[in-house]
């Protein structure tokens, strides 16, 4: 009996084992390879060689350069991180204006919460802010205390604190209290939030004054300050902050959801936990989604800087300028310096579970994640953190990690996240509501409890990305409008609040 084995580009000289492959089984595979037997045992998702490799050839999947092989690999073989290494940059495509995707005939709806600055929810949270971890306990408590009285108020999703462990002890200009500020700045502003608290401790170096001014940031009836040594101590600083709350919490009870255009999303693109089914099924899929969404005139962040390293040409070939497409090679390039200069390298990755997964290089996996960006135009680079400027696709520099990199997102303004994971990322950040979408079914059911969209039938052949995109679409427009996503039943998000934090600790 042959073993099923799916080739997902003409030039490919790997497939993907659909199950589990025993040496000996043939497989099959599309008559052009001729007859091909497995050599050794293949982990479902993991790779199986076409055709001989010789040594230093190139390895081709998604009809892309994932590595070059580091022994004769012959037809039949497993080939994984014990005869695959990375590939060498092809060096930067040239430049050509790339095609606009053309508008949708008709305009998606959900239901939202319009604030006075134009902007639109999708939750209705007040939120508590920190400048630095030494106000940390104050806020957790002020939140904690508050959401003892919220049953009166019907139209508020809850009282959250954010908290952070910097804010101090490292400098006051430069890099990383820029990050900070930005991503302070981007929260207090969002508007699943109709009311902020920010709270600092008086003496650290991100000054509550420095930062509302350099961010500008005005208080008001929606954005209240305090410092727990100007409050006189904790439990001053506790009960102010309670009362403080409360008042927020009922103002956020006069919001209420009404229609709004789907232009008003901007959708934060995550993935986790990644296997070898990412990049074929759930990222696939929720690039289908992104761009149903750039179409119907909304936003996509794509994030993760290190985890498009070897696939940037093709966000180069998508750039709407020169500016954008070179705006991108310099934060790659800063990367590539960052990296070298803390003794590593940007090809660390992918994880123990990444391989586990059937994950080889990080040229494999930044082809896969970048799938879930869809086809648009790029039309912006961003700062970590820094709002955008445009709508339709747009990048923002972060880490691969995944509560930093979300959290930069939500930041620049995305009030909905698609995660997509293979192997089982448990994840939610407060005040967005994260959809987890499974990238294969038997994870989908094993972890069904946090998985919203399972993304399987394209690995069976049973849908294609867009039909899965178009089903993903109507998903993120009910989560929009109030549908819980797995996540947000669970509880998470209090704690998945990660600044990314760049130089010295002193």
């Amino acid at each position: 009996m042959n073993a099923p084995v799916i080739v997902l580009h003409p030039d490919d000289s790997v497939a993907i084992a659909a199950d589990d492959i025993a040496p000996g089984t043939a497989l099959a595979a599309n008559p052009a390879y001729g007859e091909i037997v497995a050599r050794d045992a293949i982990p479902r998702g993991h790779k199986i060689a076409l055709q001989k490799l010789g040594v230093g050839d190139a390895v081709l999947k998604f009809g892309q350069a994932i590595g070059n092989a580091t022994e004769l690999i012959q037809p039949g073989a497993h080939v994984h991180v014990h005869n695959l290494t990375a590939a060498q940059s092809a060096g930067v495509p040239e430049w050509s204006p790339p095609e606009t995707l053309m508008p949708l005939d008709t305009e998606p709806q959900f239901s939202g919460f319009r604030r006075a600055d134009g902007r639109v929810g999708t939750r209705n949270y007040v939120g508590v802010l920190t400048t630095v971890n030494c106000s940390a306990t104050v806020a957790r408590q002020i939140a904690d205390r508050a959401r003892s009285g919220l049953e009166r108020f019907g139209n508020v999703d809850g009282v959250v604190a954010l908290t952070h462990a910097t804010g101090c002890g490292t400098p006051s200009e430069g890099e990383g209290i820029d990050n900070l500020r930005r991503t302070l700045a981007g929260f207090a502003r969002h508007p699943n939030f109709a009311g902020v608290l920010i709270i600092g401790l008086g003496c650290e170096a991100n000054q509550l004054g420095l930062l509302l001014d350099t961010q500008s940031l005005t208080p008001g009836e929606h954005l209240r300050t305090m410092t727990i040594q100007d409050a006189g101590g904790t439990r001053r600083a506790i009960e102010l902050g309670v009362d403080s709350v409360v008042e927020l919490a009922g103002l956020a009870d006069a919001s209420v959801r009404s229609p709004c255009p789907a232009a008003e999303l901007t959708l934060g693109l995550q993935c986790g936990g990644s296997d070898a089914w990412s990049g074929v099924t759930a990222n696939p899929a929720l690039g289908a989604a992104a761009d149903l969404l750039v179409r119907a005139g909304g936003t996509v962040i794509l994030g993760e800087t290190p985890e498009i390293y070897g696939a940037e040409q093709l966000l180069i070939r998508r750039s709407a300028s020169k500016q954008v497409a070179w705006a991108l090679l310099e934060r790659v390039a800063w990367w590539e310096d960052y990296v070298a200069r803390n003794g590593q390298s940007l090809n660390n990755n992918p994880s123990p579970g990444n391989i586990a997964g059937g994950l080889s290089t990080i040229l494999e996996k930044s082809l896969g994640a970048v799938a879930k960006s869809g086809t648009s135009p790029l039309r912006q680079v961003l700062r970590y953190a820094e709002p955008a400027a445009e709508r339709g696709f747009v990048f923002m520099d972060s880490p691969g990690y995944d509560p930093c990199s979300v959290t930069g997102e939500i930041a620049a303004g995305a009030n909905l996240i698609g995660f997509t994971t293979g192997r089982g990322s448990v994840f939610g950040a407060k005040p967005v509501p994260s959809i987890k979408i499974a990238s294969n079914t038997r994870l989908a059911e094993r972890l069904d409890e946090d998985i919203d969209f399972d993304a399987g039938p394209i690995a069976r052949q049973e849908a294609t990305p867009e039909e899965l995109g178009a089903r993903l679409f109507e998903l993120m427009l009910a989560t929009a409008s109030g549908q819980a996503s797995a996540s947000e039943s669970l509880g998470f998000g209090d704690l998945e609040f990660i600044p990314w934090q760049i130089g010295a600790t002193i």
